[in-house]
């Protein structure tokens, strides 16, 4: 039995890991701690909000005294660490947002950890949720491997490489045990549509332009949510102390191929004419310290643990684009900021 801390579990990422362990696990308490920020929102979680084992508190990872109030209230015995700021443009506009969260905010949480467990290590675990990102970029050959050297480019991806020095400061000093994985980019239900696949379903919806950077060349590997989450699980329960693992979806696209693609199937799903989606791409100037290519060999967690992701990408985007269709009402709240309410709704 554990009872499990999740930071941002209100997020993408965390509202999917988040109600997977609720309800795979019903012998486990499921605290989810998010501070609500313009990507944390608890109309995710809404099937699983009356769950017996699932709780939620509205607060700040950088509160150490919030911190080492709730650890001695209810006694976690793990932390899976998913708050981030996550999104590379924000992160140039401002980087000590990123620094002040990803990094001090992580070293809060390990802190307090520290600070609760003490000596009685047996049991515990702090697993950290990171990106391929801190590996910087690849060229058009080789795999990002847990022994690729970090080379960020982004403030947002500095911030994250620092984050997992610190839980490896930890280990190492400490003693505490941790676990890290790095994950390629995630799409699917429930994404702040400030990310590409989600802002461009969103916006061939509207038929509103479909900005591309630069010319598109830059490769991504994707994968499904609900497979990350999975890994994740497999990762906390059997993966072993101190160790990383890198999860990708084996799914590699050029951001223009991939809106290429979403293009086509969007036509299909709206009765749309071949080509009318496809018009709407537009070119712009690339960001700074774009990174080309990022690509993850997963091998060590398939040989180690037996993961492999469940989806390709064509049918994963057609589960996803199926989604957003048939949940106007959550795609319009967050457009428009309404489902920043629900809190005030269903909390206050």
């Amino acid at each position: 039995m554990h009872t499990i801390l999740v930071t941002g579990g209100a997020g993408f990422i965390g509202s999917h890991l988040t109600r997977l362990f609720v309800t795979k696990y019903p012998v486990y308490k499921v605290v989810n701690l998010d501070k609500l920020t313009y990507a944390g929102n608890l109309e995710n979680l809404r099937d699983i909000a009356h769950y017996s084992n699932y709780h939620f508190v509205k607060g700040d990872i950088t509160d150490l005294d919030l911190l080492r109030q709730l650890f001695k209230e209810h006694g976690f015995t793990a932390v899976i660490h998913c708050a981030a700021e996550s999104h590379v443009d924000r992160s140039i506009t401002d980087p000590l947002a990123f620094v002040r969260t990803n990094v001090l905010g992580t070293a809060a949480l390990l802190q307090a950890a520290r600070d609760s467990w003490g000596g009685e290590l047996e049991n515990k675990l702090f697993y950290h949720i990171s990106t391929d990102e801190v590996y910087g970029s690849l060229g058009k050959e080789g795999l990002f491997t847990e022994k690729t050297a970090y080379d960020p480019r982004s403030p947002y991806s500095a911030s994250k490489a620092s984050s997992d020095h610190m839980v490896r400061a930890f280990y190492h000093t400490y003693g505490l045990p941790v676990k890290i994985s790095n994950c390629s980019n995630n799409y699917g239900p429930f994404h702040f549509p400030e990310k590409l696949i989600p802002l461009c379903i969103n916006n061939i919806i509207n038929n509103k332009p479909l900005p591309i950077y630069g010319k598109g060349e830059n490769v991504r590997d994707w994968i499904y949510v609900e497979d990350h989450v999975r890994a994740i699980d497999t990762i906390f329960h059997a993966g072993r102390v101190g160790e990383t693992y890198n999860i990708g979806g084996h799914n590699e696209w050029t951001n223009i191929d991939l809106v290429k693609e979403l293009c086509r199937q969007m036509d299909e799903k709206l009765s749309r004419e071949k080509g009318t989606s496809a018009k709407l791409i537009t070119y712009v100037k690339d960001r700074a310290g774009h990174d080309l290519r990022y690509a993850i060999d997963a091998s060590k967690l398939k040989n180690e643990l037996g993961w492999v992701p469940s989806l390709q990408f064509e049918e994963g985007i057609s589960r996803t684009i199926d989604w957003y269709l048939a949940n106007s009402e959550w795609l319009a709240h967050v457009t428009s900021g309404d489902y920043q309410n629900y809190y005030a709704k269903q909390y206050l």
